[in-house]
């Protein structure tokens, strides 16, 4: 996917959105027509879908970044300053504007994915052995009997490769203005870096003076610009160079840990091949110089190390196929199939959009099955970022529906209404209405209520007819204001110094005096008349205790009636305190602390950050699955930690470390202290929060600190970092996949989550309101929060399951079968005699066995979907990996061996006088090899049986059709030659075994003795050694619903020895922490999502507006102007 970003500087803005305007912008590699006339269209991404996307695109010029050779990007010096000169292109010589986030490029496609497919151990054996069987006289087996194999698999592993490495372009065109020419000048401003919360420049425009530009000014890539139509700006980063890309990580080559473990064993059972065949060979010089006098009818071979060579060569080809090629090709099947079954669920459907959940990669799907640390974005991810007035308290009364809140109710909600505000989540009770208009004794104060949220905010109102819409830089102040409007107090208009408000069929005008600053410290204030509007963070008082512990966003509401004469005298501290040149912040702080006194409190409002349906219930099924989820986000800490308690990822007892530090040596004086404090409870999951901003997260990733850092998040059941970057997100999931044997997963809907979903083991991207960034860069994309449930607990533990077992299985029959030609070796004297037919050798991976590990990769459940998402514990099973692992696998090997030996030795010595055919022929070679070989696939298909757990008609047929499939290709092919002229020693075979007793004597009792064992084992396992899983089958086999069975954390007696497949519940917290950066008190609900310290006052963007006038093209609001420019 390419695509061309820029970062901006904003100059102005005015009110037409018909084309985009440029100063300048830095030349894209000397191109003509960029610069003032404005000649050449560029591009402006479209890739979200925002209200006024403000990320500019230079041009068609290409960078390739592929996969395989894209590093990190290099963090330009900041002191490293570049001047960018208006309207002289040639002088601007900078990055240029293109970058891909493809996989693989048309040139890069080749090299890197043969590098991918050769990096797998089997296909650089396979490769190995089809270089071996060109060299002549050496290989048994022909020359092309495992090249075409291994072409076969190439080809198909290419095109599920392309098809998944799609990209997406989508652009909108935009002009520069010819009338832009005469501007001349230059911006001189900071290198590229990777800081976002920071710019450093100035702009010279000819014949004006030096105007700063800083971080206020600075559009970013995504950014959101609202109430403005157009703007001016000049380009000041493009392409990799942009701030965006600057905290972009290297695409990595993703990997299941399952594939990993099966490529080692892949080469362990190459070290096996090459022991086999010097084994073999050793063998073949003593067996020669032990019976040489006796086999003069054998010529002879020197001794020699060019024959000793050839020999090894030999008998590697020979049993070359213990690695099993087909498992490669049958892997690549399997799970794509999978991934159509995620891409088909109907549960995960999205109806309101008609977005399905889309595998973007087929490799990990078993990897969804082991999930163990989970990194979750809040804003778009868990929050549908939409408010809603849900609650109010006036006067001791609280008033809004007690029952409204979205954990509750989700369920209730089509998809449709999943992130919509429909009626049944605005505020709604008729008791304040009542009380208001019947005299009620609080009618006073909830009209003064009303009053001052319709009055004490920065919302400006849009009419659009007959109706009005509110723009608002803070979706807390609309929802209050659309909150008050549905209670009948309007707000009509707003002018630089007066809003107007219509309530209660009556038009009031409220002249503006003065803003006073939000900040998280104190009040959002408006000095209106000379009456004291105040919208607070609130203090823990009683009549808000409820609302607070429902985890809403509350603010206090109150007032305070002043004299002329008080404010008079506040207005002088006021001017005085706004013009000082040192610590004018805090001297406004200590002028504003002097008026804000004394207020009359009229009551709380609640304010609910809409949770996407069914979160709550969604974190608590992964929570009980033994899944650890961090909330990683860039909004203020009050507002994650209010959402986390809103989503249950905490609860209102649990103890919170917050580590708010400014500098290295108190972030790690705290950091040491808390794990001193903790204990022995260090590295064990507590019931605990962990609270992180952006600022201390930096000292935390020192390397002097890193460690314990690390221990004591993984120590806390939850982990929320507040106010990063998007480079942080990546290097706190890098942390962690680093240093704890675990797997990790991302999920986030923006551009600032693409780091994080590219540096985990499994990036999940949310198809939401902010483009597709996110979901073009995942591996599985879905459209809500809430389809990960089913996502990991369903289709990850399934694909687990299926995955493994096809692997198991896959290496199980492979050993079964070739390693009885080491058996066979030992009575043929080590001569590399096959004991086997070439093309029943070749077809037994291909077609006879074929079928049964698709049956067991495609419809192997290990439960129902019903009891996996009802008893999350399940999911531990996967995520341990205990299932597959090494162990695992050798076990299986062994049992293969064990039954290669049964195989072998019991027919051969059923037949070890030989026997006389009808017409007085005797048998050869050939007929102890199809006693054999047939007795082999029934085992093996037989086995599959015993595996698999979910028995369907595709079961049926892999398993039965597969015995009958080579019955049927015997017969037939026992009368191919002369008429094919194909393996003339077959010819008539099916005559000579059908019609031998010894046969079918053999075929009931040879698969017997082999698998009895196996039926032996795994009754006493299930019996003596029960888990959760035998449990829960036991209870779908019996059809009994109602089984007395542990749901979620409880336990019974029967289940107790398996300890819920090792998902305990985290400790009880019982620590005295000894510094004050555990907070062990209730949450208090305060949050309110509004910009502090910007660049532009509160009361400078109040000033801004007059909603009685049309704003004429062209032409800017003059405080705004003068905020920007001077």
């Amino acid at each position: 996917m390419k695509k061309g970003h820029r970062d901006a500087t904003l100059l102005d803005h005015e009110k037409k959105w018909d084309n985009l305007h440029f100063l300048t912008s830095p030349s894209d590699g000397g191109r003509e027509g960029w610069g003032a006339c404005g000649s050449e269209r560029s591009e402006v991404n479209r890739d979200q879908k925002i209200e006024r996307p403000c990320s500019f695109l230079c041009g068609p010029s290409e960078v390739e970044e592929t996969m395989g050779w894209r590093q990190s990007l290099q963090r330009t010096d900041m002191s490293k300053a570049r001047t960018i000169y208006l309207n002289e292109p040639l002088k601007n010589t900078f990055c240029k504007n293109s970058i891909s986030t493809a996989k693989y490029s048309v040139w890069s496609f080749l090299p890197l994915y043969l590098y991918l497919q050769f990096s797998k151990a089997a296909n650089a054996f396979f490769l190995f052995i089809t270089i071996l069987q060109q060299i002549p006289d050496v290989s048994p087996t022909g020359k092309y009997t495992t090249l075409l194999p291994l072409l076969v698999i190439l080809t198909i592993s290419g095109i599920k490769e392309v098809v998944e490495d799609h990209a997406l372009l989508e652009t909108a065109e935009m002009q520069t203005e010819k009338q832009l020419s005469s501007l001349s000048g230059k911006i001189e401003c900071e290198g590229p870096n990777c800081h976002f919360n920071s710019f450093t420049g100035t702009l010279h425009l000819n014949g004006s003076s030096p105007v700063p530009v800083g971080p206020e000014q600075v559009l970013l890539r995504g950014t959101q610009l609202k109430n403005t139509e157009w703007i001016l700006g000049i380009v000041v980063y493009t392409g990799l160079e942009t701030k965006f890309m600057q905290n972009s990580v290297k695409s990595l080559l993703k990997r299941s840990s399952v594939e990993k473990v099966t490529n080692l064993q892949i080469l362990v059972l190459f070290l096996l091949l090459l022991v086999m065949s010097l084994v073999s060979c050793v063998g073949g010089m003593l067996w020669k110089d032990k019976h040489g006098v006796d086999i003069w009818y054998i010529v002879k071979k020197e001794h020699n190390t060019h024959s000793f060579g050839f020999d090894i060569l030999m008998f590697i080809i020979l049993y070359h196929n213990l690695i099993p090629i087909s498992l490669l090709v049958t892997l690549e099947i399997v799970k794509y199939i999978q991934a159509l079954f995620i891409n088909w669920d109907e549960d995960m459907h999205y109806k309101a959009n008609n977005v399905y959940a889309m595998a973007r990669t087929s490799n990990l799907n078993e990897e969804l099955g082991q999930v163990k640390y989970l990194f979750s974005d809040k804003t778009g991810t868990l929050t549908c970022n939409i408010m809603t007035l849900k609650k109010c308290t006036i006067a001791g009364i609280t008033y809004g529906d007690q029952s409204s809140r979205s954990d509750a109710g989700g369920r209730k909600l089509s998809q449709s209404q999943a992130c919509s505000v429909t009626e049944a989540y605005e505020f709604n009770d008729p008791t304040l209405l009542r009380n208001l208009k019947n005299n009620h004794p609080t009618k006073a104060c909830i009209k003064e209520f009303l009053t001052l949220l319709c009055v004490c905010h920065t919302v400006v109102p849009k009419r659009d007819g007959n109706n009005i819409n509110y723009q608002a830089s803070s979706p807390d102040e609309a929802a209050l204001v659309k909150g008050a409007k549905k209670l009948g107090f309007v707000f009509t208009t707003r002018t630089p110094y007066s809003v107007t408000i219509e309530a209660m069929g009556e038009e009031f005008t409220f002249e503006i005096l003065n803003v006073l600053e939000f900040s998280s410290f104190c009040a959002y204030v408006q000095a209106v008349k000379c009456v004291l509007f105040c919208v607070a963070l609130p203090l823990f008082l009683k009549q808000c205790r409820n609302i607070f512990l429902a985890g809403l966003r509350t603010l206090c509401v109150a007032y305070i009636d002043l004299t002329e004469a008080e404010y008079q005298q506040w207005l002088v501290k006021y001017k005085e305190a706004s013009t000082v040149v040192q610590d004018r912040t805090q001297s406004l702080e200590d002028c504003y602390d002097t008026i804000e006194r004394k207020f009359l409190l009229l009551g709380a409002t609640a304010i609910e950050d809409r949770l996407q349906a069914r979160v709550p219930e969604t974190i608590t099924s992964l929570l009980k699955a033994n899944i650890r989820i961090w909330v990683l986000t860039g909004d203020k800490q009050e507002t994650a930690i209010n959402i986390a308690y809103s989503c249950k990822l905490l609860s209102g007892q649990m103890p919170r470390i917050q580590l708010n530090t400014d500098s290295l040596e108190a972030t790690q004086e705290v950091i040491n202290q808390s794990c001193q404090d903790l204990g022995t409870l260090l590295g064990k999951e507590n019931d605990l929060a962990l609270i992180i901003d952006g600022k201390t997260l930096k000292h935390a990733l020192h390397s002097e600190v890193k460690k314990n850092f690390l221990s004591l998040a993984l120590s806390c059941r939850a982990v929320l970092c507040c106010r990063l970057s998007p480079l942080q997100k990546a290097e706190i999931v890098d942390l962690v996949k680093k240093h704890v044997r675990a797997i990790t997963l991302a999920i986030g809907d923006g551009a600032n989550d693409v780091g994080m979903i590219q540096t985990a083991h499994i990036g999940v991207g949310i198809s939401g309101n902010e483009g597709m960034l996110a979901t073009n860069n995942s591996d599985y994309a879905i459209a809500q929060f809430s389809y990960l449930e089913k996502l990991l607990l369903v289709h990850g533990a399934w694909n687990y399951f299926r995955v493994t077992k096809c692997i198991l299985y896959c290496f199980y029959k492979n050993v079964v079968l070739y390693i009885i030609e080491l058996w066979f070796a030992f009575m043929n004297g080590f001569s590399g005699q096959i004991i086997f037919d070439r093309w029943c050798i070749s077809l037994y991976n291909l077609v006879f066995t074929s079928l049964p590990p698709f049956t067991l990769g495609i419809c192997e459940q290990c439960c129902s979907q019903e009891s996996l998402l009802r008893h999350p514990q399940l999911y531990t099973i996967s995520q341990t990996g205990d299932t597959f692992n090494i162990k695992v696998l050798w076990i299986q090997c062994v049992n293969a061996l064990v039954h290669s030996f049964i195989l072998f030795w019991l027919p051969t010595k059923m037949l070890e006088h030989d026997m006389v055919l009808q017409g007085g022929h005797t048998t050869d070679y050939l007929f102890l090899g199809n006693f054999i070989y047939t007795y082999v696939v029934v085992t093996v298909c037989l086995k599959a049986g015993l595996e698999t757990l979910s028995w369907n008609k595709f079961s049926h047929l892999g398993i039965w059709g597969s015995i009958a499939m080579w019955l049927v290709f015997f017969a037939v092919y026992s009368f191919l030659w002369p008429t094919i002229p194909i393996s003339p020693e077959m010819t008539g075979q099916v005559n000579m075994v059908l019609v031998c007793p010894y046969f079918w004597l053999g075929f009931f009792i040879v698969p017997f003795v082999c698998l009895i064992q196996n039926v032996m084992w795994k009754s006493i396992r299930n019996t003596c050694k029960r888990t959760l899983l035998e449990e829960v089958r036991e209870m779908e086999s019996s059809r009994i619903q109602e089984l007395d069975l542990p749901r979620d954390s409880e336990k019974s007696p029967r289940t107790e020895t398996a300890n819920l497949q090792k998902s305990p519940s985290p400790q009880p917290c019982e620590v005295v922490f000894r510094n004050n950066s555990v907070d062990l008190g209730n949450p208090q609900g305060s949050a309110f999502s509004q910009v502090e310290q910007t660049g532009i006052s509160q009361e400078e963007l109040v000033r801004a507006y007059d909603t009685t006038k049309s704003m004429p093209v062209g032409t800017v609001p003059s405080a705004l102007s003068k905020a920007v420019l001077e």
